[in-house]
């Protein structure tokens, strides 16, 4: 058994004296692990760091054995990523969602977001309205998907403003205001738009709405059945993005 494909290093960890075993987010194999024979060499250790992009080739005998890979680099995103705080508690929150899919369950649209993500995990102007919908669509790919285009009351797409806890679907500013206490914030950035050249950032706030909406359905679905807290590394995340200076 052999193929080729691009991946996300997700991981590594030791495998005897001198080997590693890699775990990539790939392009058309999902996310998915392999022996990297001399990876804790001095050449492979670079390569093999979180975020980067590499191709990779696998090898097994048995298309369900763990394998090998051998990889090369095509971008190199550690060193970029090393110098942010932001960028990093990304990277660690970022990989842990994607092992939570399938290993070897192929999720394309994923991985083109998380190429997205990771290239601009530094940028704090960028990196947490990336991070909300990286969230969101790992939501989607789990199979709880949010309905954000029209409203679950009035089926319109106007003035959309609040979701749902129950339903996951959005609600508008009229059909919602005698329930707003029991709504979710829908913020502006997250409104399903053909056009959307002339807005602005979004504000600390919006952001912060958007982690709080994609931080409960995490916790209803995700956290909360496996009996675990929020990851650490994506509570700094959400404090430093949504930090007044940022």
């Amino acid at each position: 058994m052999q193929w080729t494909d691009d991946g996300l290093v997700l991981g590594v960890r030791r495998h005897g004296e001198t080997g590693s075993v890699l775990e990539l987010m790939t392009a058309a194999h999902g996310r998915h692990l392999g022996l990297v024979h001399g990876g804790r060499s001095r050449r492979m250790q670079p390569v093999l760091q979180p975020g980067n992009l590499v191709r990779a080739v696998w090898r097994a005998r048995l298309d369900d054995s763990l394998g090998s890979f051998a990889v090369e680099p095509l971008e190199t995103a550690a060193a970029r990523l090393m110098g942010s705080r932001l960028a990093l508690y990304g990277l660690g929150h970022a990989a842990g969602l994607m092992r939570l899919l399938p290993e070897r369950d192929p999720h394309p649209a994923l991985y083109a977001a998380a190429r997205v993500l990771i290239e601009h995990l530094h940028d704090p102007a960028l990196a947490p309205a990336l991070m909300v919908r990286f969230e969101l669509a790992m939501l989607a790919e789990l199979g709880f998907g949010l309905d954000l285009a029209t409203c679950a009351a009035t089926g319109t797409n106007a003035y959309l403003a609040y979701v749902s806890p129950k339903s996951g679907r959005a609600v508008s500013a009229a059909a919602g205001e005698p329930w707003r206490d029991r709504l979710l914030a829908l913020p502006d950035f997250l409104v399903p738009r053909d056009d959307r050249r002339g807005l602005n950032v979004p504000s600390a706030g919006d952001i912060r709405q958007g982690f709080t909406l994609t931080g409960y359905f995490l916790d209803q679905h995700i956290w909360r059945p496996r009996d675990v807290p929020e990851p650490e590394e994506r509570a700094r995340f959400v404090a430093l993005g949504t930090a007044e200076t940022r």
